[in-house]
Formats: C-alpha cells, sequence, structure tokens
C-alpha cells in the first residue's frame, strides 16, 4: 500500500469521526452522562491522531493524480488549503480534549466550560474537515463538480493515458 493508498483509505476517518463525536456529546449532554461526554472527548483525540497521517499521505496522494488528464491544480490547491486549517482545527481539538481529559482524571465530573468549548470547537472542525472532503473529492469526480470547472475556465492538466475518456462526455 502506498501514501495514496492510504490517504484515500483513511481520509473519511477524521470526518465521520469528528461528526460522531458530535452525536455522542450531544447524547452526553441530554442524558447529563460524564462516561458519554468523556467518551465523545477520546473520539476527537482519535480522529485527531488519524488527521495526521492524512495529512502527511496529502502531498504523494497530489503528486501521483497530477498528470492525469481531468485533474484540476486549482482544485487540488484549494483542497491542499482547507486540509491545512482543518488540520490546526483537528488537532487543537484533539489536543483541547485530551486536556479536558486529563484535568478531569479520577474526577467525576469533566470541567464544564473545557467541554463545551470542545463542544463548540468539534462543530467548526467538522465543517472545515467535511469542506476539506468536499474539495478533495471534486479533483477526481467530476460528477460533484459542474459548477466548479466552469467557475475554473475548465482548467485541468493536460496529462493522462492515451484514449483515456473524458469524463464529461
Amino acid at each position: 500500500m502506498d501514501a495514496t493508498h492510504l490517504h484515500l483509505l483513511l481520509n473519511h476517518f477524521p470526518i465521520i469521526g469528528s461528526l460522531l463525536g458530535v452525536g455522542v456529546m450531544a447524547y452526553g449532554y441530554l442524558t447529563s452522562s460524564e462516561q458519554v461526554k468523556k467518551t465523545a472527548l477520546w473520539t476527537w483525540v482519535a480522529m485527531a491522531a488519524i488527521a495526521i497521517p492524512v495529512f502527511l499521505t496529502g502531498e504523494p496522494a497530489e503528486e501521483s493524480v497530477e498528470g492525469i488528464a481531468n485533474v484540476s491544480e486549482s482544485l487540488i490547491e484549494e483542497h491542499e488549503e482547507a486540509a491545512t486549517i482543518a488540520i490546526w482545527l483537528m488537532e487543537a481539538l484533539g489536543l483541547l480534549s485530551l486536556v479536558t481529559l486529563i484535568v478531569g482524571w479520577g474526577k467525576e465530573q469533566v470541567s464544564k466550560p473545557l467541554v463545551l468549548v470542545a463542544t463548540v470547537l468539534s462543530l467548526v472542525t467538522f465543517g472545515a474537515m467535511a469542506r476539506t472532503g468536499y474539495l478533495g473529492g471534486q479533483i477526481r469526480h467530476s460528477e460533484i463538480r459542474s459548477g466548479v470547472a466552469a467557475a475554473n475556465g475548465g482548467e485541468t492538466n493536460g496529462g493522462g493515458e492515451a484514449g483515456e475518456q473524458d469524463d464529461d462526455d
């Protein structure tokens, strides 16, 4: 398995996992369960850890698609910029969640202000991760970028294999 395969395999986890953590935290608030809230915090810590190899394999994944026909350089750059913001948010969420767990270690109740800040940050992080995933999907899935390709002037990389058919036909 190369870096591109690893990127494609893992990139869904931080998106889905951050949303899962939001749902678990919401359930923790509804049931007033500190254990459920701690589970959400651990989920965000785990997603922050998984996001690191996703981010680090992004550059090799970029290199593997640069020569393919109908791959837009501007879409790659937009995805890369979104990923940079998303990784910082995810790592901040993971660190805040870990700090919250450490502060509350051995205590029945975790710090309410820290949990609240982590919950708000998780919503922002999920949005950034979802946007990054959406932009990444547009790189190879022309069916979801109908308006984007037109806005970019149809800019694509002219490379590719002979005999490849244009997906937009």
